[in-house]
């Protein structure tokens, strides 16, 4: 029997991601943006072919925020970035592919952002910086004779397009006053609006609006409630109705079916989301079934086929089709060389904090043949998100090394409800600081780690709460990797995006008001007690946690002579989009915490 050699970093990163899809009209055609050429580029898929495979249409490898087919299928429309800076620009391209067509001139430090497109194709709408960084305006322009139209200036919050009416006699546009309070409005081309729910006073997150006709309009919001609901509002006589809830779960994205007068919901419930269809004239609700546990993306054709992108613990990025009573994967991501029995899953526990409170994780246990008796302990980002179960490349290949990971959702994160979410506003240091370490103790109880053989490592809020954590209790592990992470909250809250910026006394609070509990939260204050081995990862070009953040405690721990590592990519921004820096990562990261394992 031949015994194959364990895994390398690169064969789990050959694996690749798809970030945003379209299908034409016709459904004759795939779109979507992938690194399976290393770096981020734009791909098509040929439905009809009885063998298809992706073929790619731009080569200037850079990161997409959108892609929109066409209805006529003349040219793709699409938004790209330079090297992670999210100064996402409009471009179009022929469908051939090849060097893409900006739209709209503008400054390198400008951002756009794809809102609609006319049923004709003629007119896109979007938002920008340009002109207003902090609130954003939005505009409509013609593709055809290239005039623009200014439609929403953002004024006292920053603002976005939710949707346009048929007719483009109406649209809804949000105000947004942080991750969890935002109102949308209906306004007519006369200039009259009206708030989507009954005030616009009351702090709510409304959003995901949709024109089921000219004067309905379907969204979802959690108005009066813990979870998002779907709602209608109609525009002639002004009222607001509250269609259908799915218990303890927020629909998190809607899509209106007008052939079948149906809405496709999705919903996020803990670390899995769900999929349900509601015939608007029964209101019957019925769930479809998912081919894997978190969707990401949703679109549903004019023949009724259902579109999604979605990945699961051992599922990397894949597009379905739903036809005919069946799912149908259409890219075939896999992990190379490996089945899916060779990867793991995670459990789902439950454990009791420092207040009684219940945080629900995920926990993945090496498997026993491989398994070196040592945990990472892995706060996530956002802190407004969840860690979920979807697949992460590096979580696997670590598994495979033999090390258990461990990801609470912390009191803060999403999936939970709009009281829970809001946990850490204003509280970014204390309760999901102390969360992470009944977590902990929950690991040390039930021996599967201890203080001795626990890491912590995550990447963005999971990065600055892996700094603080290092500062103020690092008797509770061995050592730490730092990714994208904060480390001074002073410095951070000035340089993030400016539309940012009107968020952030929400967020995280004034710096002068809350000048005491800045310095209790920021890791930075903490140098003395930072004792452990610490490795940071950044990328020069990230726009939300500048280089400088993580620059600044570098320097600061090297002049106290504490074991810092410090890896630099230069063409990345938040995160990690290439593959040979990802690859780079992965294996630094493991040699950092073999180094360390004592």
């Amino acid at each position: 029997m031949i015994q194959f050699p364990k895994p390398d970093a690169e064969q789990y990163y050959k694996s690749y991601v798809i970030r945003n899809f379209d299908v034409s009209a016709d459904e004759s055609r795939l779109v979507f943006t992938s690194n399976m050429n290393g770096k981020l580029d734009v791909y098509a898929i040929e439905l009809h072919d009885e063998i298809s495979y992706p073929y790619p249409l731009t080569y200037q490898g850079q990161s997409s925020n959108f892609i929109k087919i066409d209805p006529q299928g003349r040219h793709i429309l699409s938004g790209f970035d330079h090297d992670g800076n999210e100064n996402y620009y409009l471009y179009a391209l022929r469908p051939e592919g090849g060097v893409p067509f900006k739209l709209v001139e503008a400054e390198p430090t400008d951002k756009f952002f794809f809102s609609s497109l006319s049923e004709d194709g003629q007119r896109l709408y979007y938002g920008t910086s340009q002109n207003n960084p902090q609130f954003l305006n939005t505009y409509v322009l013609d593709l055809v004779t290239k005039e623009q139209k200014l439609i929403v200036e953002g004024k006292d919050a920053t603002t976005s397009l939710l949707a346009v009416s048929p007719d483009e006699q109406n649209i809804v546009y949000g105000k947004g006053y942080s991750n969890t309070y935002g109102v949308s409005f209906v306004r007519g081309v006369d200039g009259a609006e009206a708030c989507l729910t009954p005030s616009a006073d009351e702090e709510q997150l409304t959003s995901n609006a949709r024109f089921i006709d000219e004067d309905t309009i379907i969204f979802t919001t959690d108005y009066k409630a813990e979870f998002a609901y779907v709602a209608k509002y109609t525009i002639s006589s002004g009222t607001f109705e509250a269609l259908f809830e799915i218990p303890q779960a927020s629909v998190s994205e809607l899509y209106w079916h007008k052939q079948s007068r149906s809405l496709y919901a999705l919903t996020e419930k803990g670390v899995e989301d769900a999929l349900y269809v509601y015939a608007l004239d029964t209101g019957s609700l019925e769930e479809l079934e998912l081919p894997t546990t978190v969707v990401e993306q949703l679109h549903v054709a004019q023949s009724g086929a259902v579109y999604i992108l979605a990945r699961g613990s051992v599922d990397p990025d894949n597009i379905y089709r739903y036809d005919a009573g069946k799912w149908t994967m259409l890219t075939r991501n896999v992990v190379l060389g490996l089945a899916r029995e060779d990867l793991v899953s995670p459990e789902t526990i439950r454990y009791t904090s420092f207040d009684g409170m219940e945080i629900e994780a995920l926990l993945f246990r090496a498997k026993d043949e491989l398994a070196n008796g040592h945990t990472i302990f892995w706060p996530h980002g956002g802190p407004q998100y969840a860690e979920r179960k979807h697949f992460r490349a590096m979580f696997q290949y670590l598994l495979a090394e033999g090390y258990n990971l461990f990801c609470p959702n912390f009191r803060g994160s999403t999936c939970y409800g709009r009281s829970f979410t809001k946990l850490v506003e204003r509280e970014w240091g204390e309760g999901p600081r102390k969360d992470c370490l009944a977590g902990m103790d929950w690991l040390f109880e039930q021996g599967i780690s201890s203080r001795d053989r626990l890491f912590v490592m995550g990447g963005s809020y999971g990065g600055y709460m892996t700094l603080l954590l290092a500062g103020r209790n690092a008797d509770y592990f061995r050592a730490a990797v730092d990714i994208v992470g904060v480390s001074n909250l002073f410095t951070f809250v000035n340089s993030v995006p400016d539309f940012w910026k009107p968020m952030m006394d929400r967020w995280i609070g004034d710096p002068e008001r809350d000048h005491d509990r800045f310095v209790k939260d920021s890791p930075i204050t903490y140098l003395d007690q930072m004792v452990n081995p610490i490795f940071i990862i950044q990328g020069a070009n990230d726009p939300r946690v500048v280089k400088a953040e993580s620059d600044q405690i570098v320097e600061a721990l090297r002049t106290k002579g504490v074991d810092v590592e410090y890896l630099v990519f230069e063409d990345e921004g938040h995160g990690i989009a290439r593959t040979e820096n990802n690859i780079t990562a992965c294996r630094q990261v493991a040699a950092f915490l073999k180094r360390n394992q004592g």
